[in-house]
Formats: structure tokens, C-alpha cells, sequence
């Protein structure tokens, strides 16, 4: 698959600490892409550089490029709101406005200008099958999205990032998830964060090892999990340490 997000030598401080060193990545294109490691090692934090969300926290310094459509995404050209628009984060947790299913639903087509209530009516239907919840909800689209429960969030955007989105569901609704994203990646490039390395060697056709702010090893999920070129990465998916 041809790369569309290209990372090269990307260093991340927050104040004096500094939480990636020298990240070097090529993220396939309508592939799934799993970033795995222990707490602290760095995985969230380079998965929020993909679309500067990291630009929301205070005494952050970035060195290096992430090249998305030819582009550093860091140059002081690049519109954030453009680049949010093409590359997603879906949290752990969903955040909802305090307004109706079909309002949140609406609220990005009606900013950028769709008033027609057919078109709303379309564009919400498609949104809410597209995340498998739309026999769930279809009889409460006015009702409040704060009662919604789990944590099924979609864009738009061409790159989805999922920051362990499947994390606080149960079995049933994570396996759904995970169907879901393998069907996406046909339309999607996604990037996951997981805990659940279970979950990386079943749905990922790529995975990161991440390790103290490095990036240890990326290959083919199959021969990364069953022939890993480096101890580290090794000693982590047998269970030594994580």
C-alpha cells in the first residue's frame, strides 16, 4: 500500500522531558496500523502529533516532519482546522455536545454550510449506520447524546486515529468495533492505540512496538508478533515486562 502519512526524525518535549526520540514511520495507506507498548512509552502521545493535538498543551516542543498529501503538517502554513478535517481523533471516551443525537450528528454538515433537511436527514442516517449504531438510536435522534452509551465516534476524515476507543466496552461491543474498522480500512486509513495486544494481532496490519518514547520496531503485524527482530519487542508480547 502507498504511504499517506510519512514521519521522519520526530522529537516531542513536554517542558524538559522529552517523550519521543527520533521517530521514523511510513503509515500505510487503507491498512490498520496498531500502536502497542507499555503505559508511559509514548504510543498516545505520537498518536495526537498525527493531527497537532499536541499544539493544545502547554511548553510542548516538536522537532522533525509528519508529511501528510506532500506537506509538513507542522509548517506554519498548514490550517489545523483543514488537517482536522482530514485526520480524525476518536477518543476513549465519547464527547458528545449537549444536544441531540441528530444535532451532534448535524453539526459538522450545517458549519460548513448544508441546510437542506433531506440532506441533514441523509448525511445523519449514513453517519450513524456507518458506526454500526443506527437500529440503537434510530427512534431517539432527538433525544440527548449525553445517554448514549459506549464509545462509537465517526468522521468524515480520510485518517482515522483511535486512541484505545474500544478500551472501556464490553467483549460484544469491542468485537463489533473491530469488525467495523476492518470494513473501514477499505474507505479509512486507521491508526490504533491499544492495551490489548490480542486485538493488534487480530484486526492490524501493521504494528508499531513503542518503548521509553522509542520506536523500537514497525513491520507486519504476523512476523512482528511471531518473529520480532528485536529482544525488546520480543520480551514485551511474551509477557516479560508491560
Amino acid at each position: 500500500m502507498p504511504t499517506i502519512i510519512d514521519v521522519k526524525d520526530l522529537n516531542l518535549w513536554y517542558g524538559t522531558h522529552q517523550a519521543l526520540h527520533h521517530v521514523n514511520i511510513e503509515i500505510p495507506e487503507h491498512e490498520i496500523t496498531a500502536l502497542i507498548g507499555p503505559s508511559g512509552c509514548g504510543k498516545s502521545t505520537f498518536l495526537k502529533t498525527l493531527d497537532r493535538m499536541n499544539d493544545l498543551v502547554e511548553d510542548v516542543k516538536i522537532t522533525g516532519e509528519v508529511v501528510y498529501q506532500g506537506q509538513d503538517i507542522y509548517a506554519p502554513s498548514v490550517d489545523v482546522t483543514w488537517l482536522r478535517k482530514q485526520i480524525g481523533m476518536v477518543f476513549q471516551k465519547p464527547n458528545p455536545f449537549p444536544m441531540s443525537i441528530y444535532d451532534n450528528v448535524a453539526y459538522g454538515p450545517r458549519t460548513h454550510g448544508v441546510r437542506s433537511k433531506v440532506k441533514l436527514d441523509e448525511i445523519v442516517e449514513k453517519s450513524l449506520k456507518g458506526a454500526a449504531i443506527w437500529d440503537e438510536v434510530k427512534d431517539r435522534l432527538k433525544k440527548s447524546a449525553l445517554g448514549l452509551s459506549g464509545g462509537q465516534q465517526l468522521r468524515d476524515a480520510p485518517i482515522l486515529l483511535l486512541d484505545e476507543a474500544t478500551s472501556a466496552l464490553d467483549p460484544i461491543s469491542t468485537s463489533k468495533i473491530e469488525d467495523l474498522a476492518t470494513e473501514l480500512k477499505e474507505k479509512y486509513t486507521i491508526v490504533m492505540v491499544t492495551h490489548n495486544m490480542q486485538q493488534a494481532a487480530r484486526i492490524s496490519d501493521k504494528t508499531a512496538f513503542f518503548l521509553l518514547g522509542e520506536l523500537v520496531e514497525f513491520g507486519d503485524t504476523e512476523k512482528l508478533f511471531s518473529m520480532p527482530h528485536d529482544k525488546r519487542t520480543e520480551d514485551y508480547i511474551t509477557g516479560r515486562f508491560g
